[in-house]
């Protein structure tokens, strides 16, 4: 029963704190299109921490995805305003962001350089870019109609964006978890010397993971800048550390203290509907990160001391 609990404690806790605000707000939070509305609002966050998720699991870190999310929304527009079409515009953006990230991985691979220092740099590199081509100011105007759409109305009953996440989701998960190349994945991470030793392409299968992760932070830029209808060049600012957050919150789920899909997505979901929650209760924004923190750091622990480490 123990083990169960630990497997599955992260995801009672998930139904918990939804029972919990029903009780408080039943009205306004327990109802059925808030429930969706959440789906909604966690989308762009779970998305940016799928990536994430792929790089932890070669044992790395990103730490240019807020960057990328941001360049992703200002390249668009900026192409939109010399008149390129938006698919080919939004593919030339998907495919410089697998270029920053082919760089930081083959980087951090090739010539074993800490993933915090290499994304640092390609993070601060790509913001200089994204502050160059806008000048530094938000960009408005020349978005096609038909470029809005993929951020926002309904398919099937669900919010467009809620689809963008179900079918990114379970892309990843088949990727992770039923195809050879998240064995391979999650073997680099594991040891990277065994690894090697058993065949493993260390460094084309590092660079592949983050390029999965700026590709993700890229799109989550172009659906931002979709829904909201504008780029700012710091839009990205608040992904990286809710996106992590979401990623240790989901090592407490499922498997032992290793990033898996699952749980990522269920970590999301805990940041997403606490925000929610919270927000509906009138709490600042301010006491809002506070107690997701806390949230967080408590889960963490109960982990840990689970397994008896206190």
């Amino acid at each position: 029963m123990t083990g169960f609990a630990r497997q599955y404690g992260t995801l009672f806790a998930l139904v918990a704190i939804i029972a919990a605000f029903s009780i408080v707000s039943p009205g306004a939070f327990g109802s059925m299109s808030n429930l969706i509305n959440i789906t909604q609002q966690m989308t762009l966050l779970a998305i940016v921490a799928i990536g994430a998720t792929v790089v932890m699991a070669v044992g790395e870190f990103d730490l240019s995805t807020a960057s990328i999310v941001s360049f992703g929304g200002i390249f668009a527009v900026y192409l939109f305003k010399l008149g390129v079409p938006a698919p080919l515009a939004c593919l030339l953006v998907l495919t410089i962001a697998a270029l920053f990230g082919a760089i930081s991985g083959y980087v951090v691979s090739r010539f074993q350089v800490l993933s915090f220092i290499a994304t640092l740099a390609v993070g601060t590199i790509i913001g200089g870019i994204t502050f160059w081509i806008c000048d530094g100011a938000t960009l408005l105007g020349d978005i096609p109609s038909g470029f809005r759409d993929i951020g926002r109305g309904h398919t099937l009953g669900l919010p467009t964006m809620t689809w963008w996440l179900i079918v990114i989701a379970l892309v990843a998960w088949i990727l992770l978890d039923k195809l050879e190349i998240g064995r391979k994945l999650y073997a680099i991470g594991g040891n990277r010397e065994a690894a090697r030793l058993a065949g493993v392409r260390i460094v084309s299968n590092t660079v592949a993971a983050f390029i999965v992760s700026a590709v993700l932070a890229a799109l989550v830029g172009i659906l931002l800048t979709a829904r909201i209808g504008s780029a700012n060049p710091t839009g990205g600012g608040g992904y990286l550390l809710s996106a992590y957050a979401a990623v240790f919150l989901g090592m407490t789920a499922f498997r032992e203290g290793e990033a898996n899909l699952p749980g990522t997505v269920v970590g999301a979901a805990i940041i997403a509907v606490v925000g929610n929650g919270l927000t509906i209760l009138g709490v600042s924004t301010f006491l809002q990160d506070i107690i997701t923190g806390t949230i967080i750091l408590a889960a963490v622990l109960v982990r840990r001391i689970g397994q008896g480490i206190a």
